[in-house]
């Protein structure tokens, strides 16, 4: 029996995003739970939640009711956006919102009563300023928050007092370029942070960098000490010893390294052939953790994520749990916190009370409950094909639900980044399309974070070719096996995915239709006229601008726009400062020229990246209405 249809409206819209958990003791000893949660039935607005930890079955208490929505907007991409710390018996929370600095104040309760209390109304910090603000610790020794400001084309380390109001934040140490993942010493005597510079992305080349702090907070003898040209850090951590920890991938794998007190030699205690490290689009991320006895580490292998425990004499041993896509790992006297899923598992809250003897014990608080029945789902297979230039190459397949064995329609979806990766967490976005009978496959393409420096490599130079060579081969891999009807591939991808989608419809013949949400369009545009974040993104993706102009040109979907015969759809936010609206229209408007099927929806209050329900669901429709219409498919109707 074929299942139910998942309609839209369950689809997308109402899963909240969960962020960057913390855990913090109170003053009877209890561990508290505080975590982010972006909410798209409120327009994308952010919200802090706290509760006991280990208390799922309790309503969480909101720290920052609306309108009230944590957001930094530097870089374009923000993240780090709140900390927390007791000061005494006192709960301090700053939060960045409306491009300011916030305090607020809170009791936490003792045993028997588990709501806080605010001691004070929320306190601005900072005043307006023509900057932005993220990446903040707080600094109590100090009474300050250490922080990034990213003004005038560049970032600083900068401080604000944590008892002053309107202050413009003090410039404390001024890098080259870009600057963050700061962290303090257990003894506030040192702080280590991360650095890179244009034309390099931080997964491509950055360094640690450490300076001593005097007691009044000056930063003395500041100098790099790990990574270089060619070489990524991720995450530095310091350990009560003393030790420093920071991942980073000479090697060939993102690992960690860790040296010692007193010690300039970094040494290899946890060699493998896993990830233990993201690509920093966002400030926030955090995959390796310090409990008070033990280090734990979130590891990528093959696409899927597991949690080890690391000794410090070299022993990994691995930390039985279910889940496979893990993110945002914390923790503190033995418990520790990730974000989680699976995939039957919505994503939420994974704690787990932690025993260097014993099997942990865990519980999992998903955002919403899973809307489908288990025997509906369709469960993620892991494919390798022969890729660009016969390289082995990954994806995720998930069979449509409730068909017979015949060649099905399917979507190839191409993730954003494009050094991202598709993961294996549940999606009832994906769900949505395998309910309607179709084939999805999630193309790790050449390029993807999760397999190894190597593998990310491979796209260098060749963005509009090794991807779009992968993507058209995935299908082809389903094709040939009799899993996907060569006359019903559709593909569909966002920011860089929709660049991937154009340019498969360009420069492939496999694909018969195309959706694009907020895509790079013309290259030569993209390379002239961007956010500075990724100003210079496209010297290793494509080549060095201006001198190989000619490759732009040649990959640039826009400039090509005639070779493109298949109906394709277009999603735009008007606030767009990453992809300008112009390139949207204008590579429909090339296409209608052509006489090629095109539709066009514009979104006044978006930007890069859909935050709003309304939109995540008209998106969807809209979608796999077009598909159907334009591919002849069999399958329900999305208007379910």
């Amino acid at each position: 029996m074929a299942p139910t249809p998942l309609p839209a409206s369950i689809a997308v819209g109402k899963l909240p995003g969960l962020k960057e958990p913390q855990l913090l003791e109170g003053p009877d000893q209890r561990i508290w739970l505080i975590w982010l949660e972006q909410r798209p039935q409120e327009k994308g607005r952010t919200t802090a939640l706290i509760r006991p930890f280990g208390a799922a079955e309790l309503s969480p208490t909101e720290l920052t009711p609306a309108p009230i929505s944590l957001r930094s907007r530097v870089h374009d991409y923000g993240g780090g956006v709140l900390c927390s710390g007791m000061d005494g018996e006192t709960l301090l929370l700053v939060w960045i919102a409306d491009g300011a600095l916030w305090r607020q104040d809170w009791r936490l309760p003792l045993l028997g009563d588990n709501r806080p209390e605010p001691l004070m109304a929320p306190l601005k910090l900072t005043r307006d300023g023509d900057w932005q603000l993220a990446d903040g610790l707080l600094d109590l020794k100090r009474r300050r928050w250490l922080g990034i400001r990213e003004i005038n084309g560049v970032d600083q380390l900068v401080s604000a007092d944590l008892d002053a109001t309107q202050q413009e934040p003090k410039l404390r140490y001024q890098p080259a370029d870009f600057a963050g993942y700061g962290c303090l010493s257990a003894d506030g005597t040192q702080l280590a942070w991360v650095e890179w510079q244009q034309p390099a992305m931080p997964w491509q080349s950055s360094e640690l960098w450490c300076a001593d702090l005097s007691p009044s907070g000056e930063l003395t003898e500041a100098s790099a000490i790990a990574g270089g040209e060619g070489v990524s850090v991720f995450q530095p951590q310091w350990l009560p010893d003393g030790s420093l920890l920071v991942a980073e991938d000479s090697d060939g794998w993102w690992n960690l390294k860790r040296r010692g007190p007193g010690s300039t030699t970094w040494e290899n205690p946890w060699p493998m052939t896993a990830e233990t490290a993201l690509p920093q689009w966002i400030y926030g991320m955090s995959t390796t953790a310090w409990d008070g006895e033990q280090l734990l580490a979130a590891t990528c292998c093959d696409g899927c994520w597991s949690l080890q425990r690391l000794s410090l004499d070299g022993t990994v041993t691995h930390i039985d749990q279910p889940f496979d896509d893990l993110a945002g790992l914390r923790a503190l006297n033995g418990r520790a916190v990730a974000v989680a899923s699976n995939s039957s598992s919505m994503a939420g809250l994974l704690e787990l009370t932690l025993s260097p003897t014993a099997p942990c014990a865990w519980v999992h608080t998903p955002a919403m409950e899973t809307p489908i029945a288990q025997a509906d789902i369709s469960v993620a297979e892991p494919i390798w094909f022969a890729g660009h230039a016969g390289q082995r190459t990954h994806a995720w397949y998930y069979p449509p639900q409730g068909q017979p064995p015949t060649p099905a329609q399917l979507l190839v979806k191409s993730h954003s980044g494009p050094t991202a990766m598709a993961r294996r967490g549940l999606s009832l976005a994906i769900q949505y399309w395998t309910s309607r009978g179709w084939g999805v496959v999630d193309v790790n393409y050449g390029g993807s974070t999760g397999f190894g420096r190597a593998y990310r490599e491979r796209l260098n130079g060749g963005w509009g070719v090794v991807d779009v060579a992968d993507c058209a081969a995935a299908a082809q891999a389903l094709i040939s096996s009799g899993r996907a009807h060569p006359d019903q591939i559709a593909i569909e991808g966002g920011s860089a995915g929709g660049f991937t989608t154009l340019a498969a419809l360009c420069f492939s013949d496999v694909f018969r239709a195309g959706a694009c949400r907020y895509a790079v369009c013309d290259l030569t545009a993209m390379a002239q006229d961007t956010h500075r974040f990724e100003a210079r993104y496209l010297d290793s993706l494509v080549g060095d601008w201006p001198a190989e102009r000619e490759r732009y040109e040649q990959r640039s979907p826009l400039l090509h726009a005639e070779q493109i015969i298949c109906p394709v759809l277009f999603f735009q936010g008007l606030q767009d400062k990453v992809v300008p609206p112009e390139q949207t229209q204008r590579m429909a408007d090339a296409l209608r020229r052509n006489g090629i099927p095109v539709e066009v929806r514009l979104f006044d209050d978006e930007g890069h990246g859909f935050r709003n329900q309304a939109t995540q669901i008209q998106v969807l429709e809209e979608t796999e209405r077009f598909f159907r219409t334009h591919l002849n498919c069999s399958g329900t109707s999305n208007q379910v």
